[in-house]
């Protein structure tokens, strides 16, 4: 038995300009009105078995007494006949239920701006445990689960047919300056010339009693962070400087970044790096203040809070800030020597792709695309700055990258399910917007119930390209780095001008097993289905084969991995 609902929605005000309707009955599209819109803002749409390609907001208003005085208005025989058809409905929407098709009838929209996101893509360095109302459950919310191979590579052909990498406007620093003024007051342009880490003497107003870390919201939002601020305290005392009856702290930016990709190895690589005697990290591995932190998001379940002042951020390198004040300050040129080769890193996997916050502080869009992007105010403060990036085949990543935030139910099954829902969402996005506005399109990334965007890589690195110098990045491979991990560790060395190891230390670094590796009962679940990593290879194909071009490396193309 076939039904078939037609329903007349009306749409919100700032969304109208947003919502394109089609369905797809194959390789063509066609639009349909209905008679009972007579031309107004409205969308109709067909609920039933097919595959459908339809996004909708819904908006449900208690409209008081008015609607049932205009029901008592109905001639008993009306009313009776209106009765009737709700009974017929509850029946035909039971019989969806019972069929196993329900799902269907639940709609849902990524593309309205300004709601708040909700899903994992935000909280990279949280554990699973912590973050479950973070993730898009199984399949209530599927808007068409479609296991039929052709359709899907025509969503996939319609995608790729859209491809268009373009190179984004730059901001002009005054601009920056507008969205960040605390930050720009706080950060100079000019740092100590002795320091390999761009870092500074800033005036510490606070008395000897004073808890120089009592507001730092990361204390304040996160009780696990709480014991590495009480060392801080411990060391912060004695490592002030006094000149002309004032109090000074040297503060330093990292010199240099990990910046993504989250699954592709980077906590690896930062267990790893961490062991070399002239690296120090913040005191926290992800801080995700440039992405997160500074715009107020700490849980989005709890919405957002008060902005990260840019102090809080600074504060997570003062240990390695104390060491190079110590270099400094140092009377022997060989303890000098000792402490002015130690350089900061940070490693925020968020920090190469995450601005999902754009929307919610910057209102002068182009077309959807973001303002103002993380590298434009890095490089403010850092032009020469090093960002290292190790990527992994993205087919692979979004497994695992599922594996680990996924809370319940999960199985190949469940993942080819919530892929082919994502790419049905993406391709809605291209049709009516530009390749970079969806990519950077916080509510389509949320509404996603797999994080199909972090895998194109080469749309993030062509625009981090476009304020940094191509010399400053070294892109590693995470197949490269598990085959020959001594191999990868020489290259990062070279990369940071870091001094030799001893063969102990080396084998320490280089011997140890790999960190945050897949889980056991993970591992358990086994590989994808093949048509399902057919139809990623097929999506991803194009990305990799211009991340391959811009590298000049065909290994980028993950043929054989």
């Amino acid at each position: 038995m076939r039904h078939c609902i037609n329903c007349c929605i009306q749409l919100l005000p700032d969304e109208a300009h947003t919502q394109q309707v089609s369905c797809r009955g194959g390789p063509h599209h066609s639009r349909q009105e209905c008679p009972m819109c007579k031309g107004e803002n409205k969308i109709v749409f067909r609920v039933d078995g097919k595959q459908m390609n339809l996004l909708a907001v819904l908006e449900v208003r208690a409209e008081g007494n008015e609607s049932w005085s205009g029901f008592l208005r109905f001639k008993k025989g009306k009313r009776c006949s209106l009765v009737f058809g709700l009974i017929i409905m509850t029946l035909v929407m039971a019989s969806y239920i019972l069929s196993g098709v329900h799902q269907e009838l639940l709609i849902s929209s990524p593309f309205h701006y300004g709601a708040l996101p909700s899903n994992p893509s935000l909280m990279d360095g949280e554990n699973p445990s912590d973050t479950k109302e973070h993730h898009h459950q199984p399949s209530v919310n599927n808007i068409s689960y479609v296991k039929d191979d052709p359709s899907i590579k025509l969503i996939i052909s319609s995608i790729t047919a859209r491809i268009e990498f373009t190179t984004r406007q730059l901001p002009d620093v005054e601009d920056l300056k507008k969205q960040e003024l605390h930050m720009f007051s706080v950060i100079p342009h000019k740092f100590l010339p002795n320091s390999k880490s761009p870092c500074w003497y800033e005036e510490f107003t606070g008395r000897n009693t004073t808890d120089p870390y009592l507001t730092n919201s990361y204390v304040l939002y996160s009780k696990r962070f709480r014991s590495t601020f009480d060392a801080l305290r411990k060391a912060f005392w004695g490592h002030l400087s006094h000149a002309h009856g004032k109090h000074f702290r040297l503060r330093c930016l990292p010199h240099f970044y990990i910046i993504g990709q989250p699954k592709c190895g980077t906590t690896d690589l930062y267990d790893r790096l961490r062991l070399h005697p002239e690296v120090k990290f913040s005191a926290i591995k992800e801080p995700h203040w440039w992405t997160r932190k500074r715009f107020g998001i700490v849980r989005l379940r709890d919405g957002l809070r008060d902005r990260y002042p840019v102090e809080d951020y600074l504060d997570l390198f003062d240990l390695a800030a104390h060491q190079i004040h110590q270099g400094l300050q140092a009377s022997s040129a060989k303890e000098q020597s000792k402490m002015n080769r130690i350089i900061i890193g940070e490693a925020s996997a968020s920090t190469m792709w995450d601005n999902n916050a754009w929307t919610f502080f910057y209102d002068n869009s182009t077309d959807g695309e973001p303002p103002f992007l993380t590298q434009d105010f890095i490089h403010a403060f850092q032009p020469d700055v090093k960002l290292i990036v190790m990527l992994r085949d993205p087919v692979e990543r979004l497994y695992s990258d599922y594996l680990y935030f996924a809370s319940s139910n999960k199985s190949a099954d469940d993942f080819h399910e919530k892929v082919t829902e994502a790419l049905q969402l993406f391709e809605t996005c291209v049709l009516g917007y530009s390749l970079r506005a969806c990519v950077y399109n916080n509510t389509l990334n949320n509404a996603m119930p797999v994080r199909l965007q972090v895998g194109l890589y080469a749309v993030y690195l062509l625009d981090w390209l476009t304020v940094f110098n191509k010399e400053q990045f070294l892109i590693l491979r995470l197949e490269d780095h598990a085959s020959n991990v001594k191999h990868t560790m020489h290259r990062v060395f070279q990369f940071l001008s870091l001094g030799p190891l001893s063969e102990k230390q080396e084998a320490l670094m280089t011997k140890s097993p790999a960190s945050n590796a897949r889980r056991p009962e993970d591992r358990n679940l086994g590989p994808m289905w093949p048509v399902t990593q057919r139809l990623l290879r097929d999506f991803y194909g194009p990305f990799n084969a211009r991340l391959a071009q811009v590298l000049a490396d065909e290994a980028f193309l993950w043929k054989k991995t």
